[in-house]
């Protein structure tokens, strides 16, 4: 049946219908028309709105790894960049950090493994790991789905915020990885 068939039945449903819903009676006022006018006699609701995770400052690594710090609070959420999870390929294990693990900037914190290599996964600040992304224990691919998101490694408690001034910002990377893809073009 043609849409525009469906949306004349539907309309002319509504019209036979509005009788019932006391509509033919413009005196009395339907039950809907009450509940929309003491609705609109109410103050307003107050209404959230989901947002993506407020954030100060988001840094990365020339090993591809990103740091992601909160506006408030000193732990940091780390990463693999979304060039290096496409550099890997499918992501098929990955190895997580022990909370509790105090870390130096650089250091080792666990590895990725996928159907073209393996990498270590290095922290960009010296710190405390206060928790692991256990959802990639059962699907290491989430790194390839959502790297800079849900594909986090491991959250920091950073014992140094001036560590971060070393790292890149998102501008930077941007144009560090568009000089490496150019560097792998022309045979470098």
């Amino acid at each position: 049946m043609a849409l525009s068939r469906v949306v004349t039945r539907a309309a002319s449903s509504m019209r036979a219908s509005s009788s019932f819903l006391g509509a033919a009676n413009p005196s009395r006022p339907s039950y809907r028309t009450a509940q929309a006018a003491k609705r609109l006699s109410q103050p307003p609701l107050q209404r959230s709105f989901a947002s993506s995770r407020p954030f100060e400052i988001k840094k990365y690594t020339e090993d591809h790894e990103w740091i992601e710090l909160p506006d408030s609070g000193n732990t940091g959420t780390i990463g693999v960049s979304k060039y290096a999870a496409d550099a890997l390929g499918d992501v098929v294990y990955v190895e997580l950090p022990t909370v509790g693990l105090e870390v130096g900037a650089g250091d080792t914190i666990g590895a990725v493994e996928s159907v073209k290599s393996a990498s270590d996964i290095m922290t960009p600040v010296s710190g405390v790991v206060t928790e692991a992304n256990s959802l990639l224990e059962e699907k290491p691919a989430t790194i390839n789905k959502s790297p800079e998101d849900q594909g986090w490694i491991a959250r920091i408690r950073i014992e140094n915020t001036e560590e971060l001034e070393s790292l890149m910002s998102e501008e930077e990377y941007q144009k560090f990885t568009d000089e490496v893809k150019a560097d792998d073009e022309a045979g470098h």
